[in-house]
């Protein structure tokens, strides 16, 4: 199975958090740390596809959304299980304390 991230927008967000358990990524074009965050997204997505599946909101572009989950700092990262939150991670993190968190928040002890 080859990895996507999936752009999400207030049309189609709805139905890929109910789409078992999904990481979305919160960031603008203008974020430094957003960009360096991009890359650790890129290799958790790939390093982790049969766990989880990745989709990236823009908070420019999409207030509603950012807005109903209350995220207003970026780099922010949400971790869904069937469309309820389980976990959150804020500010520019390193790719280990990212995968601490996710395997804490689902017990899940084979992430790469």
């Amino acid at each position: 199975m080859d990895y996507q991230i999936k752009n999400l927008n207030y049309i189609n967000y709805k139905g890929f958090l109910n789409n078992r358990i999904v990481l979305v990524d919160f960031w603008a074009e203008w974020c430094y740390p957003c960009k360096l965050q991009q890359k650790v997204v890129e290799e958790l997505a790939r390093e982790n596809e049969n766990i989880f599946i990745v989709g990236k909101v823009n908070v420019d572009d999409n207030k509603v959304i950012s807005s109903n989950f209350g995220v207003q700092n970026i780099p922010a990262l949400i971790l869904f299980n069937n469309g309820n939150e389980i976990s959150r991670i804020t500010g520019m993190q390193s790719k280990e304390k990212i995968l601490n968190q996710i395997k804490q928040a689902l017990s899940v002890k084979n992430l790469v």
